[in-house]
């Protein structure tokens, strides 16, 4: 049973699944379906978390949007995800960074990550 459910998950993944970590400014490229109509939408922030794996992966991004914050969660291997375009690299210690819900401003920034 175990061996059919990872054949089924295998198929179901992206061959290139974007490289991207917690604290890295992104924009997403979303499908989005009005009506009959299909179109992209883009939604740019920061990656507060990764989790799960394989084809159950999934990652969450929050922007300010007019003054209040706006989290999505995206499943990486989606065809409804388009593309993952990384703008800046973030120099982070943690994994999952819930702590900056409760800041505002330029406290709410991630420092960036100088290679």
């Amino acid at each position: 049973m175990n061996e059919i459910i990872r054949n089924i998950e295998a198929a179901q993944m992206k061959a290139e699944a974007p490289k991207f970590n917690v604290g890295d400014t992104v924009k997403v490229y979303g499908k989005i379906k009005e009506g009959n109509r299909e179109r992209i939408q883009v939604f740019e922030g920061v990656v507060l978390k990764k989790q799960g794996g394989s084809s159950r992966e999934t990652f969450t991004v929050r922007k300010t949007s007019g003054g209040i914050g706006v989290e999505k969660t995206w499943p990486l291997h989606s065809p409804n995800v388009e593309k993952v375009e990384v703008i800046r690299r973030g120099k982070v210690r943690r994994a999952k960074l819930n702590y900056l819900r409760q800041r505002v401003g330029k406290a709410a920034k991630v420092k960036e990550l100088v290679k």
